[in-house]
């Protein structure tokens, strides 16, 4: 089966480098008419390329020892040996050419590598069997190369002699690639110095840091989505989340904290929705303009279902946590199971990983929410970079209730996805709370037990008071505002308040 990549002047809104022809993903994609964005679509040059390959805008320009041949075998094998590996642009591929061609791929080269992956995606990701007969007896491959993928430990199938050591399932698999930021990452080991700190310092601090981080991440979490709940509907969530990792995650558990969330049911659907949802505005007519789409409701059950395996399949293994917290919490907030709440529940489900992989200290979580609301823009561009692409890829219609209807097949948009960049966004908010927060608040909090001690000692006073006035004193540039001086704390001598105000700087004011 023939491709004409020759003919292709503009790929997916982005003109063709001049010298040029499409390859790989791209080619097959434009050729086969395959509804599916390419991420980073690949091109062979007519000339060499300083270094075989270089980037050019969103093309990933390959040199011309590369050219390949104009067959459906010729660029899948060029795209599963040289670009990154695309499980939905790869069964969309399968679902367009007949069975027949891809049957004589593999009869062609039965015991090659890339044929045999071929052979075993092809009937993992279509539920349908070939008209072949088992491979022989050869060396077994990987189904992705560890070297340049974070995989699971590997089972054995004996009928392609693959080795399938995917993250997920055909029901839900995320990709990670091993990239440079990410192998760093790894090497800081930010697990064990998150444990290193709290063995340094008393269970006493140590409790109350914990305590401090859950309430700043609780309410973080809510100020993500523009919400101001009362404190009693944060404490409420912050215990819900201090229980993170728990229980087993699956469906029971998944409605028990949406339950917690939402608190009043009378308006808001619990547990998986039963309609159509989006994000993005109004018209002056009510009517949805999203910005994404969430998954169909009548694909719920299977996706999630498949998410619930992939999480047991990664904890199962060797896998980093943080990498799982990531695929997990953005596959879920991704699909946006629920009617609402989707988004904190995806930030919950990072502690739910994290605390059960050990990689937050025991009584303790990673106030990633504060993190990400620091960096609320970096958040929301890793965010749309995922979601923006498959919107062209989205048919929908305005309900009568003014929601959106999905029409066309969309479930593979959320099945399958590359999750580096989530994964990298996330281990750096980790990285910040284990090297910064982590340490600030215990360091503060040791400062502030000295400084009120050193405060009782000079002058004899409420505990409640004393910690009024390190809070009222810090605000003000290490004085006692008049009005204060004047008002609650007038019993004070000039030459106590003096005195306490020195304390104070002496214990905080390296740290502003």
């Amino acid at each position: 089966m023939h491709l004409d990549p020759d003919q292709v002047d503009y790929f997916q809104g982005q003109p063709v480098l001049a010298g040029t022809k499409v390859a790989g993903w791209a080619a097959l994609v434009h050729s086969l008419g395959i509804k599916a964005p390419v991420r980073q679509p690949s091109c062979i040059s007519e000339k060499y390329v300083g270094g075989s390959q270089r980037i050019d805008g969103a093309w990933r320009v390959f040199d011309k020892r590369y050219e390949v041949g104009t067959t459906v075998a010729d660029h899948l094998t060029f795209a599963l040996r040289h670009e990154a590996i695309d499980l939905l642009i790869l069964k969309r591929i399968f679902e367009a050419v007949p069975a027949s061609v891809i049957e004589t791929i593999i009869k062609d080269t039965p015991t090659g590598t890339v044929a045999r992956r071929i052979w075993f995606f092809y009937e993992l990701l279509t539920g349908s069997k070939l008209d072949l007969e088992d491979a022989q007896n050869v060396a077994a491959v990987d189904a992705l190369d560890p070297d340049r993928y974070f995989t699971s430990r590997p089972k054995l199938s004996q009928r392609h002699r693959v080795r399938d050591n995917l993250l997920g399932t055909a029901d839900f698999c995320p990709i990670i690639r091993k990239s440079d930021k990410l192998i760093d990452f790894l090497e800081l080991e930010l697990a064990q110095k998150a444990r290193d700190t709290v063995v340094k310092t008393g269970a006493q601090i140590v409790a109350r840091a914990a305590s401090f981080m859950l309430l700043a991440d609780s309410r973080a979490s809510f100020e993500i989505e523009g919400e101001r709940p009362p404190q009693s509907r944060v404490e409420r969530w912050g215990r819900a989340v201090l229980e993170a990792g728990k229980r087993p995650l699956n469906q029971t558990e998944i409605y028990r904290l949406h339950t917690i969330l939402i608190g009043d049911d009378r308006f808001t659907e619990i547990g998986y929705r039963s309609d159509g949802v989006f994000l993005g505005e109004r018209d002056f007519n009510n009517d949805p303009i999203p910005e994404f789409i969430g998954a169909r409701h009548a694909d719920l059950p299977t996706l999630m279902t498949g998410l619930i395996e992939c999480n047991n399949r990664m904890r199962s293994t060797d896998i980093d946590g943080v990498l799982q917290a990531a695929a997990i919490a953005f596959g879920f907030v991704y699909i946006h199971p629920l009617a609402d709440g989707n988004g904190r529940l995806h930030r919950c489900l990072i502690h739910h990983v994290l605390a059960e992989r050990g990689v937050t200290p025991s009584g303790m979580l990673f106030p990633v929410s504060s993190v990400m609301l620091d960096r609320i823009e970096d958040y929301r561009d890793t965010l749309q970079a995922h979601s923006a692409p498959l919107m062209p890829f989205i048919e929908w219609n305005v309900t009568a209730d003014q929601n959106v209807e999905v029409i066309n097949e969309t479930a593979d948009l959320y099945r399958y996805f590359d999750c580096t960049a989530e994964a990298e966004f996330l281990y750096a908010c980790v990285q910040r709370t284990v090297e910064h927060d982590l340490p600030q608040e215990i360091d503060y909090l040791k400062r502030h037990d000295a400084a009120l001690k050193r405060i009782m000692n000079a002058v004899e006073m409420p505990d409640r008071v004393a910690q009024s006035l390190i809070i009222f004193i810090r605000q003000n540039g290490f004085k006692l505002a008049r009005r204060r001086r004047e008002n609650e704390f007038e019993k004070l001598t000039d030459a106590e308040v003096a005195a306490i105000e020195a304390i104070i700087r002496d214990e905080f004011e390296e740290i502003l």
